[in-house]
């Protein structure tokens, strides 16, 4: 028997509590030296399910604090999402503007992809200049950076003049390396098993 094995619940216990103590400790003094407090750039990026999922968590985690949302989603403009139903009953909170017309394999057409992801990014920009929206949101904006429909230095440089406190949030896999060295948080969300790849299809209320 190990000393583990001998030792009394009640003893567990306390050593549990004494660890759990010492652990709270080390935690406070480490957060004490936190003190920054400003707006955000987040990378959502990966080829694993979730990065507009969390990006979205983000969203309806700020309308519970009364914040007011700034949305474009440069690619998923055809869907009938169930997000985008919850949004709509928070008109006062919510600006959502999806102006993508699906992904580029649908559209076949470079260039009036080119034309939708400009006119997104310059709705991005209005918002992010605001002094209104409290967060934005831009859904698959990697992706028009992977094609380079937009300039990746260009959406960098526009970010350095973001306003102090404003959050924005950019999702979407294979987000570009000046990107990615910007950004204050980025995440990267690893596929791990699919039940697409066992013939499953998108279903409602999980991919859309």
């Amino acid at each position: 028997m190990t000393k583990k094995d001998e030792m009394t619940e009640e003893e567990l216990n306390a050593r549990h509590a004494e660890k759990m103590k010492k652990k709270k400790a080390a935690r406070d003094k480490i957060i004490a030296t936190k003190t920054i407090e400003k707006g955000l750039v987040i990378v959502h990026t990966g080829k694993g399910k979730g990065k507009s999922t969390a990006a979205f968590g983000l969203v309806f985690r700020s309308i519970g604090h009364g914040h007011k949302i700034g949305i474009v989603q440069f690619v998923k403009g055809k869907w009938e999402t169930g997000e985008r139903t919850v949004l709509e009953r928070f008109p006062e909170l919510v600006s959502h503007h999806t102006m993508g017309e699906g992904f580029t394999w649908e559209t076949q057409d470079r260039q009036r992809d080119i034309t939708a992801a400009r006119q997104a990014w310059e709705k991005a920009k209005e918002l992010i200049m605001d002094d209104e929206h409290k967060l934005v949101l831009l859904d698959e904006l990697n992706i028009v950076l992977r094609y380079d429909y937009i300039d990746v230095e260009e959406v960098v440089e526009f970010l350095k003049q973001k306003p102090h406190d404003k959050h924005v949030v950019i999702t979407g896999r294979n987000a570009k390396e000046p990107l990615i060295e910007f950004a204050d948080l980025v995440t990267e969300m690893t596929m791990i098993k699919h039940p697409f790849r066992s013939g499953v299809k998108a279903q409602i209320g999980i991919e859309f």
